[in-house]
């Protein structure tokens, strides 16, 4: 029982030694880790209204913001450290051993956060445009250090790694997207007037860009028909409801205007031959 006792007398000693030796160097370093945490938010949210006013792209401006946080942190627990006399040279040699073996180890999501911040500096697109890579094609709604999330017309939401896209064929159509379409008249009806009467119905349509205009023109001369394409530009969003409306619309008004619409035809001879019956 006595020697319990010792031990506990000896466990409350280390413990009011300690707090009285290293109280203030723990209050200390607890001070210093709240105000680092509290100004990296505050220089955070800081930057990212100077950003706003100065019209910095949202992306790259939370890439900026994110960064300039973590460093502040990073200060901030370097001098809590500090505090109680720990030198951060050995960290820093651990990290970078970690770092190496890490990378060796996971080269692909590491390869992803290389490419997201490539992408978010060299800014070949920013929120809101319209990208096609991959066969993959979206309106852009973020851009992370590892993945790139777009969200087309059905209101699926696809998501991109960065490695993906850093280094491919990268189509940039802004917030818009190009619509092809193409009706064949028959080669009676005059293709000026259909030409014409095409133009006048995609500039009824609101949700048909009018800069850059529509495109309307004889596209080719087929076996049955002379087909008019046309092109012209949406919203991504509206790209199916637009163009299958617009396609209707064309449709009636051709039909209304007395212009022929063939369909494929095949011209079939038959030709006899005197049979010889005779030997």
């Amino acid at each position: 029982m006595e020697e319990q006792i010792t031990v506990i007398q000896k466990l409350i000693n280390t413990a009011i030694e300690f707090c009285v030796n290293y109280s203030f160097q723990v209050l200390g370093a607890f001070l210093v880790l709240m105000a680092g945490f509290i100004l990296a938010n505050w220089v955070s949210k800081a930057l990212l209204k100077i950003f706003e006013k100065k019209k910095l792209d949202i992306t790259l401006s939370k890439f900026l913001a994110g960064v300039t946080k973590i460093l502040v942190l990073a200060f901030a627990i370097l001098v809590a450290l500090g505090n109680f006399g720990i030198t951060i040279a050995p960290f820093v040699a651990a990290l970078g051993a970690l770092a190496f073996g890490a990378s060796m180890a996971i080269q692909g999501p590491l390869s992803n956060y290389g490419a997201g911040i490539s992408i978010i500096l060299s800014r070949p697109f920013v929120v809101g445009d319209t990208i096609t890579v991959t066969g993959v094609s979206g309106v852009v709604e973020e851009v992370k250090l590892a993945c790139t999330t777009l969200t087309n017309e059905d209101g699926e939401k696809i998501t991109i790694p960065n490695k993906h896209i850093v280094g491919e064929v990268l189509h940039n159509s802004r917030k818009n997207k190009v619509v092809n379409g193409v009706i064949g008249i028959s080669y009676g009806s005059d293709p000026e007037a259909a030409i014409r009467l095409i133009r006048e119905t995609l500039a009824r349509f609101s949700d048909v860009v009018k800069d850059p205009p529509a495109q309307v023109g004889i596209q080719t001369f087929a076996d049955s028909s002379i087909n008019i394409g046309f092109r012209y530009w949406v919203p991504t969003i509206k790209y199916f409801q637009t163009s299958y409306v617009v396609n209707s619309a064309v449709y009636k008004a051709l039909k209304v205007a007395g212009i022929g619409i063939p369909f494929p035809q095949r011209e079939i001879r038959i030709l006899s031959q005197p049979s010889n019956i005779g030997f």
